[in-house]
């Protein structure tokens, strides 16, 4: 099966490096703009998180296409974090021993990076299940879910942030039942 991750387009907040998880706001003007000079394969069935952000990239990028919408592909909260940016946080002894803990301690009021991968994985699992006759599965995702699933699934194995992709980019992949083989980068 051909499965396709793509990282939603530019947000405002995006452009300004902050931490946008559960902030559900939409692209901007740069985003669209960026979205609507890509190309992207063609698939049988869309994927999408809840958030604005992907469900605009969807419909930008396949108006005709029935999206379907998975709660559980949502970005993680980042609790305090959220909105801020490396500049709000400077200082701040909660974001220092977030750093220092190579991102693996909760976000303070917010997710843990750990659960938050786990619901990731769960949700494409569940998906790739439901789905098992389909030839092809595009996903409209955040950076975060995406890198979730790459770091379970992806050969070679990688870390998570390994698997970083800008926004409007992702990756094309073949799944073969268990692993997750990267065949282009988008």
């Amino acid at each position: 099966m051909k499965i396709v991750f793509i990282r939603h387009g530019h947000t405002a907040g995006n452009l300004e490096k902050r931490y946008i998880g559960s902030t559900d706001g939409p692209l901007c003007g740069e985003g669209i703009a960026e979205l609507k000079q890509m190309h992207y394969p063609q698939c049988e069935k869309l994927i999408c998180s809840p958030m604005k952000r992907c469900i605009q990239t969807a419909q930008l990028l396949f108006p005709t296409q029935e999206i379907t919408v998975c709660q559980d592909l949502r970005e993680c909260d980042f609790g305090d974090f959220e909105g801020k940016n490396y500049n709000d946080l400077n200082g701040n002894s909660e974001y220092q021993d977030w750093i220092d803990s190579g991102g693996k301690l909760p976000f303070p009021h917010g997710e843990a990076p750990d659960e938050f991968r786990k619901r990731c994985v769960r949700a494409f699992d569940k998906i790739i299940a439901e789905n098992s006759g389909c030839r092809s599965l595009f996903f409209i995702l955040h950076g975060g879910p995406i890198m979730s699933v790459l770091e379970k699934y992806a050969v070679p194995r990688m870390d998570y942030f390994s698997w970083h992709c800008e926004n409007g980019h992702g990756y094309i992949c073949s799944w073969n039942g268990s692993e997750l083989t990267i065949t282009e980068r988008i």
